[in-house]
């Protein structure tokens, strides 16, 4: 059956299949929360064109084929602009021509508001991402579609640190454009009344390369140089807010998140072996010889990695809790605490069509899903 023969609710529920079947995937909630964001999101019509597009980045000529002849030229153009300029669905120009992609609900949909979302938007994806199903699909993401770099200050002279993980040669090394964009977390919190804890700076999200060029054909953002960008990553550093780039080599956003606004590092805190879904090369360590037990290192840990414990107190370091991020390292006044690199040093994919590639080959399907969740459960109790 051809697409345009899809009833309106069919197309949608077709469509929520379909994303499902993705490298990040889409599911099914027992509430229909999910039908109820695809529509806010797509038209009928657009949901039915968008079978036809895989996470894979697709030319008009390879849509045009796929659909068998279901739309002409103008039409399936017309639609497919639709869907990416409300951001919907993802797009990118190679060597003069353009290619379109089906994005998933994280990071993706909810993200490409740019900043500026509603609150009818931000109430149906609330609804949405706050369910089970969608919290295992995400948490069954393998690798993790970010990952946490050192805060720059954090990093000694003793450290031998891959391009990938030093912020300032990720944002030297890319071509550009460079996009600033308010940070859609703490746009989300504040709409419901809540303050961020860490910064009142709302501009502190960046996009480079062909995620920056797509925001900004959407007229969104703010196109930044690249020492504007810098600059913005290093107010970010001194706000203490966490650096989480997309977890590839070439990366094309850079979040800078706080424990109480990001959706990522909320989950992380709530889970009993966080480290088991992050990517991170490094690690936090004390020298119990020199702490204090001052509480400070605590106080600037956005994932409650740190804990006070002993008499006297001694500061002490989750393993299965921190990140890596290097915030704790700088505002200790005994130098008592150290990054160092973990066991396995987190490679991360080349580009963002590499790990979605990765993320696909390591799919779960719906008996890991649950084996994994019984997991988290069976931990929560120990």
């Amino acid at each position: 059956m051809k697409a345009g023969n899809v009833t309106d609710h069919g197309a949608y529920r077709l469509l929520q299949k379909h994303l499902d079947r993705q490298a990040v995937g889409f599911p099914a909630t027992r509430s229909g929360a999910e039908i109820r964001f695809l529509k806010r999101m797509f038209t009928p019509e657009e949901a039915r064109l968008a079978l036809y597009l895989s996470y894979r980045p697709s030319s008009l000529q390879t849509i045009m084929l796929t659909a068998l002849g279901e739309y002409t030229e103008e039409m399936a153009v017309q639609l497919l602009d639709s869907m990416s300029m409300k951001g919907a669905i993802g797009f990118k120009e190679r060597g003069n021509e353009d290619y379109w992609f089906v994005i998933p609900m994280v990071i993706g949909m909810f993200e490409a508001q740019d900043g500026c979302p509603t609150a009818d938007f931000l109430k149906d994806a609330g609804e949405y991402m706050s369910t089970v199903a969608f919290g295992k699909s995400i948490l069954a993401t393998e690798p993790s579609q970010m990952r946490t770099i050192p805060i720059n200050v954090s990093i000694s002279p003793e450290h031998t640190v891959a391009t990938y993980d030093q912020i300032s040669l990720l944002i030297g090394n890319s071509v550009g454009p460079f996009v600033a964009l308010p940070c859609i977390c703490r746009e989300s919190r504040a709409i419901q009344g809540e303050v961020c804890e860490m910064t009142s700076r709302a501009e502190t999200c960046l996009a480079m390369g062909s995620m920056a060029a797509m925001i900004l054909r959407r007229g969104h953002g703010r196109e930044v140089n690249r020492e504007e960008a810098l600059g913005i990553l290093q107010q970010n550093q001194d706000d203490g807010l966490v650096l989480q780039p997309s977890n590839a080599q070439r990366a094309e956003f850079i979040c800078s998140c706080c424990g109480c606004c990001c959706g990522m590092l909320r989950m992380q805190k709530m889970l009993p072996h966080p480290i088991d879904f992050w990517v991170t090369s490094f690690q936090a360590e004390i020298n119990t010889d020199l702490c204090t037990g001052c509480g400070l290192c605590a106080k600037r840990c956005q994932v409650d990695a740190v804990v006070l414990k002993g008499s006297p107190k001694k500061a002490v370091i989750g393993k299965t809790r921190c990140i890596g991020c290097g915030l704790c390292v700088p505002t200790c006044p005994t130098d008592a605490i150290r990054l160092i690199t973990r066991e396995q040093e987190a490679v991360p994919p080349m580009n963002e069509e590499e790990l979605n590639d990765t993320i696909m080959s390591n799919k779960k399907g719906a008996v890991g899903r649950f084996l994994m969740f019984l997991k988290i459960l069976l931990r929560m109790r120990q």
